[in-house]
Order: structure tokens, then sequence, then C-alpha cells
């Protein structure tokens, strides 16, 4: 169904859980220049470029235009069931977001003026932050375009079934392909890895 704002008057009032949607900016959006200033404070724990930009493809990558469902915007990639799949390298997306959420806090806690950053964004923007800064790397200046606004979303909002069927069976991208395919959607739970 998609976001509840796209779906149209026939969601039933109150089903946000059913659409996948994610709550509604709570803060002010930071300029593109602000952003700045955000990759300058996590500069001392960025990470492998590889990392931040596999991460935020990863957190794009399930984005669905048929029925509006997955991608970056509240970043799910946190949460289960994407958080445990095989696709993802759960090992190193933990890295990942422990750092970004370090940097998250540290923004988020000197802002001023209401003034935050989502965890959605900062995702996204570490991706754009080390494409920018691997052409940097051979010679090149580019500007990767980035538009702030996602929200993070909570588990809660998460229909963790009707996400699973999201999961990635192969990604070229990542040189990715499950060995088993297919889903058992009994075991699929929020305390355990994606079947």
């Amino acid at each position: 169904m998609g976001p509840v704002a796209r779906a149209g008057p026939e969601v039933p009032e109150g089903r946000t859980d059913l659409a996948g949607s994610v709550p509604a900016v709570n803060h002010n959006w930071l300029m593109r220049r602000r952003y700045r200033d955000v990759e300058r404070k996590g500069s001392g724990r960025w990470l492998d470029r590889v990392e931040l930009v596999s991460t935020a493809r990863a957190s794009a990558s399930t984005y669905r235009g048929s029925d509006m469902r997955g991608g970056a915007n509240g970043a799910r990639i946190r949460l289960a069931p994407q958080k445990f799949w095989a696709a993802n390298d759960p090992a190193q997306l933990s890295k990942v977001l422990n750092a970004l959420e370090g940097v998250q806090r540290e923004f988020n806690g000197s802002a001023t003026g209401g003034k935050k950053i989502s965890l959605a964004d900062l995702i996204v923007l570490g991706g754009c932050a080390a494409v920018e800064q691997a052409a940097a790397d051979a010679g090149m200046k580019i500007t990767v375009p980035f538009t702030p606004g996602r929200t993070d979303a909570t588990q809660e909002q998460t229909d963790v079934e009707s996400f699973a069927f999201l999961e990635p069976q192969a990604d070229g991208f990542r040189n990715f392909q499950k060995k088993a395919y297919g889903v058992n959607r009994k075991k699929c739970c929020s305390t355990k890895p994606s079947c």
C-alpha cells in the first residue's frame, strides 16, 4: 500500500502499520551546508567508504515503486527483519550503524533551533560523502545531490512479516546470492535472523 499519504481514502484511520509509513518530521531540516557540518563532526568516526556506500545502498535497495514500500526513509535497516538479512552483512551493518548513531547523538545533543538529523538522513548522507571522497581521491570534484527530510521508524511501525518479502535473494551490486531461496515465515520474528 505504501505511505498512507499516497494510498488514498481507502486506508482505515490509524492503520499506518499496514502501509509501512514513517513518522512525520518533528524537527527542522538542516540545509545542505549544515549537513556538511555533520560530516565534519563525524569525520573522525567515518568508516571505510565501501562500508558507508554499502549501508546507504542496502538501506535504499528495498524500495519498490509498485507499492512504494521499503527504501531509506524510516532507517528500517536498523530494525528487524532487515538488520538480520544476510545480504546486509549484519556484522558490518552493526559497526556502521553504531558509528552513525554516535554521530547523530553528538550532533543532536549540540543542535540549536530544533535542527536535528535523523538516522535515515545520516545513512544516506554518509553514502553521499563516501562517494564524494572517493571521487576526490581520484582527482575529481563532484557533489552528490542530497535532499533531507527522512525520519526514523520504530520497530512497532514495522510489520516484520510484511517487510520480509522485500529481502534480497540476489544483488549484483554487493555480489550476493542467497544460498537457500524462499522464506519460512513461521520462523521470522524480531529476535531471529531472517531465514
